[in-house]
């Protein structure tokens, strides 16, 4: 009488189908997820190529810690168009943060250089950060200095570069960054500090506003530090060797 073989089921086949099969997926979700924050990210940097940013990661952050400590949460923001900024204050946040914003596309290699190699030495040196950084860094992100926080830094600040341009950088820049304990814009800092609109800023007053944009909590525009007005001064001699603006 024949005896019938029963066939064995490799069952050690089924982990790894299932291992392949998770693979997959993890590999579809990151693909969908890139393609996600890709679509979102760009359609925000088109929109702020024509509409006003009307606040930033930092405004809210600000404004929770004032909160938490119990202060009142203070933010002023008024949105004007470049021409309605002073050419002085242009000047002087070109003379003070970024000598080569006219030139580069995005990024100043030499200064990134210079501040990592005071950083190895242990020296304080401002990051290197041109404009189109830090407004990429203003707009869209958060403060901190993760990897993951320049990667994207990086990231956004191609974009604007490729799709806003020098002129509007500047003036998204000009009226979203920190001037002040909860002000922001030059138009918000001029009458905060001067009592005057940003068209009218004269040399010394653009000065003094940029002058404390490293750290503008804790610097004053008016009625500086003896610190302070060295920057300005510096500052001042720098703008004089920058001609017209031409974006």
């Amino acid at each position: 009488m024949a005896v019938k073989k029963t066939s064995k089921t490799n069952t050690k086949a089924k982990p790894k189908e299932e291992n392949r099969s998770f693979g997959k997926k993890v590999i579809r979700f990151c693909v969908k997820a890139f393609l996600w924050f890709f679509a979102i990210s760009l359609f925000f940097v088109i929109l702020f190529k024509f509409v006003p940013v009307p606040f930033t990661p930092l405004m809210a952050i600000r404004g929770m810690e004032h909160k938490q400590g119990g202060k009142e949460a203070v933010c002023k923001h008024d949105w004007v168009p470049l021409e309605d900024i002073s050419e002085n204050l242009q000047k002087a946040v070109i003379a003070s943060e970024d000598g080569t914003f006219l030139s580069h596309n995005g990024f100043d290699f030499g200064a990134m250089q210079k501040a990592f190699s005071s950083n190895q030495k242990g020296r304080k040196l401002k990051g290197g950060s041109t404009i189109s950084q830090q407004t990429a860094k203003n707009v869209f992100l958060w403060q901190g200095r993760s990897y993951l926080r320049k990667g994207l830094e990086a990231y956004f600040t191609v974009l604007i570069e490729l799709i806003w341009g020098k002129e509007r950088i500047m003036e998204v820049y000009l009226n979203s960054i920190e001037m002040g304990d909860g002000i922001y814009g030059a138009q918000a800092a001029s009458e905060y500090w001067y009592g005057k609109s940003a068209k009218n800023l004269s040399k010394y007053e653009a000065a003094g506003i940029a002058a404390i944009l490293p750290s503008p909590r804790r610097f004053k525009a008016t009625n500086s530090s003896a610190y302070i007005n060295r920057r300005k001064d510096k500052i001042v001699r720098v703008m004089r060797h920058i001609g017209k603006i031409e974006y």
